[in-house]
């Protein structure tokens, strides 16, 4: 696999912890656990990473650029470095909610879910930290949908 090691892993995970909407109750060795089972990938203008009502067995963290977020061709949210998507599919076991789509170079960590969960029976506290991230910028996000509506902009 194709991971960042040394100076480029140090720079990822002060990336990671410094995002928009970090999973931040992660701590710096529960990220480097998890970036050393993660797949580098690179994505072009308009390739997707997550599609609309498909099976995805996989999780993704940015690295780099910006990706769109799309339900019925609108637009709900951009996400950008640090930031993850597809995990509401892997918080339900079930097809993608939304269409997750490359703004421009986008590089990319895929996580499997089978991986995610071995790392999460290996490290039980782990899990704990990562579901509570999760739920955070979940509930976060769909506040930030809640005062769009209210503010006549959704």
């Amino acid at each position: 696999m194709d991971n960042p090691t040394g100076p480029a892993q140090q720079q990822l995970l002060s990336l990671l912890q410094t995002a928009k909407n970090p999973l931040k109750y992660l701590t710096p060795n529960d990220w480097a656990l998890i970036i050393d089972k993660a797949k580098r990938l690179s994505f072009k203008k308009d390739e997707k990473l997550v599609s609309y009502g498909k099976q995805s067995r996989t999780l993704y963290v940015l690295g780099a650029g910006k990706v769109s977020i799309a339900v019925s061709g609108t637009r709900i949210a951009q996400i950008g470095p640090g930031e993850i998507c597809g995990e509401m599919a892997f918080l339900e076991n079930s097809v993608a909610s939304a269409t997750a789509t490359a703004e421009g170079e986008v590089e990319a960590y895929s996580l499997e879910w089978s991986v995610l969960e071995d790392l999460f029976e290996l490290f039980p506290h782990l899990a704990s930290r990562f579901y509570r991230s999760v739920a955070v910028n979940l509930s976060r996000r769909l506040r930030e949908q809640i005062v769009a509506k209210q503010s006549g902009k959704g």
